[in-house]
């Protein structure tokens, strides 16, 4: 699917030729591990690479040199996987075949050196001004989980499931540590990112493979870096009781969080038949959670499950009336005690392998989608395709999900519900 070329030793340019799109898409993607301090400022850095540089001091002008690429579009976002923290820098634009005028995908690419190797920086560092106005902006976003209730929820199952370890640190840091950061250390930051991440670089388009190689190599040139990176996964603890917690905010409708524990993660072998028992359970709206707890029992609003697959972590959302919240939870368990006991059907089977089969497809409808879902798979297979992975889901059977669900233990149910639904 992409080819794979080592630039230098931690720095691989991934390259898909294809004639299915008229745009050339390019991401670059700085990986190092997560950390709060370091993911706030390097939250912060994406924010300031994004609006300016040396050459295009304010972000109209930047944009007015992205406008004047056939309206380049260029973002930079942060993101986080399993240990892993990326910053990413991509841009979009037109590919030359298509205009009259050549040259623009190499103006493009002369633009990411700027960004990556000319910032707009004022006696050898960032403006602080520049730095102390991105820091609002990221400490706004953080605040914006405690608006949206249900990520709340989300948030505070991870913390209080796998505190201070990767499932529960955010991208963006913390408020407190976006406080912390100043000139002098976002630019520490800015050096150790191009000096020491592991840097995987993305093209997608219609492209002469060799060319891209040489410019990409001349316009974006990364010195080599030792890149070690450990792969033991954190235990899950040893549950020997479930905990029930409770907490309260102003709203209305309760937000219940099953979290369950499972051995199967990202890097096991069963890795694919336990997301085939996560849509039978939860993922899709024929699965069990759905049918019985909602349909059938009208017990929530909305229910439905998630498999964290990096953490070894499937969690159960659901939208109720606080007080029905034991109820609900003797629900949700008896969709999991049922797959236990082998009540799986193939129709429920085939329907959750054609939905996972439907969903992967169409990320490949996107040169986004394209990229980020061989990021993700590649660490399992360096020629992954998804019709190798489809499959695999085609070959899990129902005695492959009774075997997974066993594997699903019960760790903690976290209800957050308003202070008139239980006082």
């Amino acid at each position: 699917m992409f080819n794979k070329t080592v630039l230098q030793e931690g720095v691989t340019l991934y390259v898909r030729n294809t004639k299915q799109f008229k745009t050339i898409n390019l991401s670059i993607k700085f990986k190092s591990e997560l950390d709060v301090e370091k993911n706030a400022n390097r939250a912060v850095l994406a924010n300031v690479l994004q609006d300016s540089n040396a050459v295009y001091r304010s972000q109209s002008e930047f944009q007015k040199a992205l406008d004047s690429l056939y309206g380049t579009v260029y973002y930079t976002d942060v993101s986080k996987r399993g240990d892993v923290h990326m910053l990413s820098i991509n841009t979009e634009c037109v590919n030359d075949e298509y205009l009259k005028e050549q040259g623009v995908f190499e103006e493009v690419l002369n633009l990411m050196r700027i960004v990556l190797f000319e910032p707009n920086f004022q006696n050898g560092s960032f403006e602080e001004e520049v730095v102390n106005r991105e820091k609002r902006v990221v400490k706004e976003r953080i605040r914006s989980v405690y608006d949206d209730k249900t990520r709340y929820a989300q948030k505070r199952m991870l913390e209080l499931m796998r505190p201070d370890q990767p499932a529960s640190i955010s991208a963006y840091g913390t408020e407190s540590a976006v406080d912390k950061i100043n000139a002098e250390s976002l630019t520490a930051a800015y050096n150790q990112m191009l000096e020491s991440d592991e840097v995987d670089i993305y093209v997608v388009g219609d492209i002469d493979e060799d060319v891209l190689i040489q410019k990409i190599s001349s316009l974006i040139g990364l010195k080599g870096r030792k890149i070690v990176r450990s792969n033991e996964e954190a235990a899950a603890p040893d549950v020997k009781e479930v905990r029930n917690i409770r907490e309260k905010q102003e709203m209305k409708q309760g937000k219940l969080q099953v979290g369950y524990q499972t051995p199967i993660t990202f890097n096991h072998p069963d890795f694919t038949k336990m997301q085939v028992a996560n849509g039978v359970l939860g993922g899709f709206a024929h699965s069990k959670l759905f049918m019985n707890v909602r349909e059938k029992e009208s017990m929530a609003y909305y229910v439905n499950s998630a498999y964290a697959s990096h953490y070894g972590i499937i969690y159960v959302l659901a939208g109720i009336d606080a007080d029905l919240e034991e109820k609900a939870v003797k629900l949700i368990e008896e969709q999991l005690e049922a797959m236990r006991n082998g009540d799986v059907s193939d129709l429920e089977i085939n329907q959750t392998v054609a939905l996972l089969s439907n969903s992967i497809r169409g990320s490949f409808d996107s040169a986004k989608g394209q990229i980020e879902v061989f990021d993700q798979y590649k660490q399992l297979d360096e020629h992954f395709n998804a019709d190798n992975l489809i499959q695999q889901w085609e070959t899990v059977t129902k005695e492959d999900i009774v075997k997974m669900a066993s594997n699903i233990k019960m760790e903690l149910v976290y209800l957050l519900s308003g202070r008139e639904a239980t006082e």
